[in-house]
């Protein structure tokens, strides 16, 4: 019964009558615990789990002026109290309404309002700190014991981060100011082996070692030690940090695998002696990975003390400063040592925390002298060894020396090598994917000159009413037919319904109405026409706007990606450029603007594999004599011909003694990518009735 007050709840302990009942049950303890080999009160240890309780028999806090004796071992201790009165009743005894009024009044204090907190969950309201920005979002979370006792909260703005706590009879605890200072202004504890009370390993655990791979040679030269809890008289393993000889740390690990910490310790590398005079050295995640690699013949390896967080950092966010970046201190503590290392090799865990943990040592360590290694697959093939001690225990310390040999460099955000992309360049070749090499037009003379392929960019240019729209669409009509592609169309001049009659008129080769233009032609019957809606339906997705404002490219960029994501689209026409919005920046310029609009339109098109047609008017031309254009006679600038990989001018014959006058001039100005096409002219017929464009027969067809 003695033992069971050990457990027993504050709350409970208060029923004991008098001081003297309390003096005589701790004599008890002490003579029935068999506490040996003492160890100070410096020899504290800070548990990383939270179920490591610190049991005590007595309130925390006792009134009395004398320093209680306390014993502590692995994380238990006993406080004799023998100088303490005991608290009087109505001090223990503390009603929900008396914590409610204490509580709500230190909140408001601090600029929390109580009124709309509820107990036992969590409630969110604007930050006092940061008022919820300019959006002034509830960003402050705040959580509120059921019995009012205390109240913990945090703002989710990164810009802010308040965090902190109060309890109903105690002084608040915030963070928010202590964020901004340096963290390693605590003093450090000063330990040794003989205060922690440290002894050599026994043999039932240099055998768990010997199990795992690691020699006993390995075991002592890194001066693994442990500790007897002296109530439960259970060892735990001691992995010692030392630096330039001195101790600095030690980390426990019992036999749940649970790890924990000496409290008030600077945090340094597992093993920094060891890399004190190398240019390569190897990081890993645990101490028992760094005595594995050790076995594989490499001593320059040290273990981070911490292990790996859950996840790594946006890629967008800054490495805080030294005095904020809390949870890699270590890595500012033993930055001489990190300094001179040309090639640093991050063989971390291989699951999501162990990739996060080697993302975050190379944003801090600089990238392009990390390497990474990738641990080899297991039986199955699929599954991977998870890290080196793994590696060592069940392929042995010849492949584990392999797979750091065979390190590869630390990837580099937009910096790459050919390897990377082998696949892709296969595929290529081998012709995997069969429209890599462009897609034919389905007019005879324009394929010898002009092929459409994924990703590319076309810019199409005519004098007005020479047909740039027209023969668009026309070759839209064709690569449906052929290839069943479906298209975004942004074609602001054209009204929606004139547009679906000219698409129809191309599809079903009749003309929409009866009269002037279709000459003798049969009208599309309503049979056909109700099938051709169903196929505009289908095959086009229109990109408009539903009110008087101009769109401008980025609008446009987006709802085009919206379509190649949700409906498959293959291609986007852009028709024409000067409908856009075209606002800029007062020190920018009409040809770094168009620069850089034409270099988002090429980034969607790689990116997801959509051909876009962009349709530009020329300038005014003041001296114009009938023939085609030049793309250098587009308006806004010469960009456009220089950023866009393949270049067309749509022109029209308006000369009878040129030739007929439903003759089409394509003219390939541009061809970037010579698999697609070259530079030419081809010449095509044009149906004023249907819309549609046709080979002219050559001679010996005529015949």
């Amino acid at each position: 019964m003695r033992l069971l007050l050990l457990h027993r709840p504050l709350h409970k302990l208060s029923a004991v009558s008098s001081s003297t009942a309390l003096l005589m049950g701790s004599k008890q303890l002490l003579k029935s615990t068999p506490f040996t080999n003492p160890s100070p009160p410096s020899s504290q240890t800070h548990p990383f789990h939270s179920h490591r309780l610190v049991f005590s028999a007595f309130p925390p806090k006792p009134r009395s002026k004398a320093r209680p004796f306390c014993l502590r071992t692995n994380g238990y201790s006993y406080v004799s109290h023998a100088n303490v009165k005991t608290p009087k009743l109505a001090d223990l005894e503390i009603t929900d309404e008396q914590r409610y009024e204490a509580l709500t009044k230190k909140l408001k204090e601090i600029g929390i309002d109580d009124e709309i907190c509820e107990p036992a969950q969590y409630g969110h309201l604007i930050c006092p700190m940061c008022k919820g920005g300019d959006s002034e979002e509830k960003s402050l979370s705040i959580f509120i014991e059921k019995d009012w006792s205390y109240a913990t909260w945090q703002c989710h703005r990164r810009k802010c981060d308040w965090k902190g706590r109060t309890m109903a009879f105690a002084g608040s605890k915030s963070s928010y100011k202590k964020s901004k200072n340096s963290t390693t202004d605590k003093t450090k504890r000063e330990i040794t082996v003989e205060s922690l009370g440290l002894e050599p390993l026994c043999e039932e655990v240099l055998a768990f070692f010997s199990e795992r791979g690691i020699s006993r040679e390995t075991v002592q030269r890194n001066k693994v030690m442990q500790k007897r809890c002296s109530i439960t008289d259970q060892i735990s393993i001691a992995f010692t940090y030392w630096r330039n000889g001195k101790l600095i740390s030690c980390k426990y690990r019992d036999i749940n695998k649970k790890f924990w910490q000496e409290k008030d310790t600077e945090r340094i590398f597992y093993g920094l002696d060891d890399i004190k005079d190398t240019n390569d050295i190897i990081i890993v995640e645990g101490e028992m990975d760094k005595l594995a690699m050790e076995e594989a013949g490499y001593r320059n390896c040290v273990s981070v003390p911490d292990g790996a967080p859950p996840k790594a950092s946006p890629p967008d966010k800054d490495v805080p400063p030294e005095e904020q970046d809390t949870k890699y201190q270590f890595l500012w503590n033993c930055k001489e040592y990190l300094k001179k290392e040309s090639r640093i090799i991050l063989a971390t865990d291989g699951d999501g925390p162990g990739q996060a943990l080697a993302e975050e040592l190379a944003r801090r360590l600089g990238r392009e002298r990390c390497w990474r290694v990738s641990w080899p697959k297991k039986n199955d093939q699929v599954e991977h060894f998870k890290d080196a001690n793994e590696v060592l225990m069940y392929l042995g310390p010849a492949v584990l020396k392999e797979v750091i040999e065979n390190a590869e460099l630390y990837p580099i955000r937009g910096l790459f090598r050919f390897q990377d992309y082998f696949d892709e360049i296969n595929a290529y070749y081998h012709r995997t994917y069969k429209h890599d090499c462009g897609v034919k037009t389905g007019w005879r003379d324009l394929d010898d000159l002009y092929n459409v392929v994924p990703g590319e960019l076309t810019i199409v240019t005519g004098v007005p009413n020479s047909g740039k729209s027209e023969w668009i669409d026309a070759l839209l009509c064709n690569l449906y037919e052929g290839y069943g592609w479906k298209f975004a169309l942004c074609s602001m001049e054209n009204k929606v319904r004139e547009h679906a009659r000219k698409l129809l008129e191309k599809h079903i080769q009749k003309p929409f109405f009866d009269g002037r233009y279709g000459g003798p032609a049969e009208r599309m019957s309503v049979e056909e026409f109700e099938r051709g809606k169903q196929w505009l339906n289908d095959t086009f997705h229109l990109i408009r706007c539903e009110d008087d404002s101009l769109p401008n490219i980025k609008w446009v960029l987006d709802l085009a990606r919206a379509a190649v994501l949700r409906h498959g689209v293959r291609g986007l026409v852009i028709d024409p450029y000067n409908e856009l919005d075209h606002q800029r920046p007062p020190n920018q310029t009409e040809t770094e603007y168009v620069s850089q609009m034409l270099t988002n339109v090429k980034r969607f098109a790689q990116h997801h594999a959509c051909h876009v047609w962009f349709v530009a008017h020329p300038r005014q031309l003041h001296h114009w004599v009938g023939g085609p254009p030049n793309l250098y006679d587009i308006s806004g600038s010469a960009h456009f011909i220089n950023k866009c990989d393949n270049g067309i001018v749509i022109h029209r014959n308006r000369d009878p003694e040129a030739g007929a006058l439903d003759q089409v001039q394509v003219c390939v100005r541009k061809v970037r990518n010579k698999v697609a096409g070259t530079i030419g002219d081809a010449y095509l017929s044009y149906d004023r009735a249907t819309g549609r464009y046709v080979d002219i027969p050559k001679p010996n067809e005529r015949k």
